[in-house]
């Protein structure tokens, strides 16, 4: 037979239905389960096959069960149901760590008896420095600390609270230690926070940052890996999107994903985008790009280089709005916060790195960011079309009509997370309740047609997708209330695709993972409730009984049996 007859008869073969051609044998068939596919018609079915790491078959029991061989293992999953698996699309890191754990803390007086026990158990002198993963939200008086109640909870030691990602606190002692008065010069793109009398808060964020050097992580370990597998692991979560920074050197952190990919203990696909933080200039693009030794979309199904992560403004404190904040910083109703990277210098950077071949994602919070954001990728359109290359916007707490409509007509994709089911009466305070009460709006871009994935910002928020898919089915938030009611997603399916078949769409990769289809990865998440019914406020305490990648069980609760 002709190789061109050949290849007809396989896709005749291919088009048969199961019961006129031979069935693949699989290494193992779910039945009896309740098993949403995440595919174009948003299918539930009983179960399906998974052979050589991916899924097979996927249909009704009668279906799967005709790849049941003399090896294969027949599981009953007695009604649960079973999504593709989880992904987080905006992930650091799980948070943790050797400094001051404030996760816990949920009053003022908590939280300064955690640095007063840290105190007491430190040498005179030694600098004290909490974990990053707490936000005075979660606090009865929803305030941070002052720089002299940290000096009151400890008196002879520097302490500096890291929180989140753009913000630190320092203790009187350590704004002294660290040279920092009133007459400092504010660094651009940064923030010295005052009181409305002028004096220092404690407060500094952003590019200030860099006034207070702080003792370098410990060296990335392999055990570091481990533990962030498990951890995710246990919530049905089976992929995460890195934007610019894990733990430590990115390239570090790529060395040991690529030597746990290679030893086949991976339990997590990683897609991975390069810092460019400080890019202000096409020639730093075009010197880290030669020295990070690394291709855009080069790697594998667990790890690959998604492409290049900027920044434009702050985070919750120094988000850049087109009018001031409530909250004046000492600045007279005159903050609008911050422009991280200048228009000229962010235009340039990007339309590198679209002459590179590259694709950009940008932090941009507030409205002004996302404009930026905008004419820069606009422009960078004009050089050379970005249609079909993936181009994203991170967070985009804060948007008008007006800016939807732009980011239709380029196609851009959003990367949306959770922060307003944390933060929200702090931000009400920031910027007042219209506009709190409209941040992330997940529905709005929905409507408009734009490509959303769910993620967390982990540690910023806790890495939890269901607190994240819940705070989108509710607009509930830990400590507040309900905030844009508008803004609800209603349906359950819809919502688990933001964290499915969505993310795979965001990374390109939607054509074999993402869902629960034959020919694709079999990773999925056997879960504790029915996500599509459960009523809505119990979404928040889900979690996985069992979690699989590539078809092998990397986590199982200890109650599934």
């Amino acid at each position: 037979m002709s190789l061109k007859l050949l290849g007809a008869a396989l896709c005749l073969a291919a088009t048969l239905p199961l019961s006129a051609r031979a069935a693949e044998t699989a290494e193992a068939v779910y039945i009896n389960g309740k098993v949403y596919t995440a595919d174009a018609g948003d299918s539930v079915v009983q179960g399906f096959a998974v052979a050589g790491g991916r899924f097979v078959a996927v249909g009704s029991d009668a279906e799967v069960r005709q790849h049941v061989g003399p090896g294969t293992r027949v599981v009953d999953l007695q009604g649960r149901f079973v999504s593709p698996g989880l992904a987080d699309g905006h992930f650091h890191n799980e948070g943790g760590g050797s400094g001051i754990d404030l996760s816990h803390a949920r009053s003022l007086a908590e939280l300064l008896t955690i640095v007063a026990n840290a105190a007491a158990a430190a040498a005179p002198g030694a600098l004290l420095v909490s974990n990053s993963d707490w936000h005075e939200a979660q606090l009865k008086e929803q305030r941070l600390p002052t720089a002299a109640e940290l000096d009151q909870a400890a008196p002879h030691n520097p302490v500096v609270l890291v929180r989140g990602g753009h913000s630190i606190i320092l203790s009187a002692g350590a704004l002294k230690q660290f040279d920092i008065t009133p007459d400092t010069p504010v660094p651009a793109g940064g923030q010295i926070s005052r009181d409305k009398d002028g004096a220092l808060t404690g407060e500094i964020f952003d590019t200030a940052k860099a006034l207070v050097p702080l003792p370098a992580p410990k060296p990335l370990a392999m055990d570091d890996i481990v533990a962030t597998q498990a951890a995710l692991n246990a919530y049905g979560i089976t992929a995460v999107r890195i934007p610019g920074s894990y733990k430590g050197d990115m390239l570090d952190a790529l060395r040991l994903w690529r030597q746990a990919a290679a030893d086949q203990t991976l339990t997590l696909r990683y897609t991975v985008y390069m810092p460019g933080f400080s890019f202000r200039t096409a020639q730093q693009v075009d010197d880290a790009i030669a020295r990070w030794g690394v291709k855009q979309d080069e790697g594998d199904d667990f790890v690959r280089i998604g492409g290049i992560k900027l920044i434009v403004d702050g985070g919750f404190e120094g988000g850049h709005l087109s009018r001031p904040y409530l909250e004046p910083y000492g600045q007279g109703g005159t903050y609008a916060g911050l422009t991280v990277s200048p228009p000229s210098a962010y235009e340039a950077v990007v339309r590198e790195i679209n002459r590179k071949g590259w694709r950009p994602t940008t932090h941009a919070v507030g409205d002004a960011a996302v404009d930026e954001v905008l004419t820069a990728y606009e422009k960078a359109d004009a050089d050379t079309p970005i249609a079909g290359k993936r181009w994203a916007i991170e967070h985009a707490f804060v948007v008008r009509p007006d800016l939807v409509d732009r980011m239709k007509k380029i196609n851009l994709m959003v990367s949306a997370q959770d922060h307003l089911y944390l933060a929200a009466p702090v931000l009400k305070k920031y910027w007042g309740w219209d506009l709190a009460s409209e941040v992330t709006p997940v529905k709005t871009f929905l409507d408009a047609g734009l490509l959303v994935a769910g993620g967390t910002d982990s540690p910023v928020i806790p890495f939890n997708p269901f607190w994240e898919l819940y705070h989108f089915a509710s607009r509930d938030t830990i400590s507040d209330g309900v905030y844009g009611t508008d803004q609800k997603i209603a349906s359950r399916a819809l919502l688990l695709r933001l964290d499915t078949i969505n993310f795979a769409r965001l990374i390109g990769e939607d054509d074999h993972r993402g869902s629960i289809e034959p020919g694709k990865l079999a990773d999925f998440a056997i879960l504790t409730d029915d996500f599509l019914t459960v009523p809505v406020e119990k979404i928040q305490d889900m979690k996985a009984l069992a979690t699989y990648v590539g078809g092998r069980e990397v986590y199982r609760d200890p109650s599934y049996r």
